[in-house]
């Protein structure tokens, strides 16, 4: 059974720092596109960052850019979002999503695309900053 569990959400000032931890079971880490989505009220999801797991390469959103740093511990099957530097805008609930399936192909344009048509998603947290 395939799950994806967020944690580290929460409050925080603007210009503060927060880490999101994602615990994935079910498929392998390594082998997948991991990656953070947020949505806030009124908008759509959009991406935030990608990890592809096969070669550990990062994508990320222009908004996140030289603020927040995605990793993976494949030991732990983990992937995480270290997010400083907040803004107010960054207010939403951020979601885990994986691509696991299809082919190698697939994941790695879901990745590089922040592309979330072939993505599994886990149940969200909600981060809030205040001005």
């Amino acid at each position: 059974q395939v799950q994806l569990v967020e944690s580290g959400g929460g409050s925080a000032q603007a210009g503060g720092s927060l880490r999101l931890s994602c615990a994935a079971s079910g498929f392998t880490a390594s082998t997948s596109c991991m990656g953070w989505f947020r949505q806030a009220p009124g908008k759509e999801r959009e991406g935030v960052a990608t990890f592809y797991g096969p070669d550990g390469s990062t994508y990320y959103a222009d908004s996140a850019k030289g603020r927040f740093t995605i990793s993976q511990d494949n030991a732990k099957n983990t992937v995480y979002l270290r997010m400083n530097n907040l803004k107010p805008e960054d207010s939403a609930m951020y979601y885990c999503a994986a691509d696991f399936g299809g082919t190698s192909y697939r994941r790695f344009i879901s990745c590089s695309t922040l592309n979330n048509a072939n993505m599994y998603w886990g149940q969200g947290t909600q981060v809030t900053v205040s001005s």
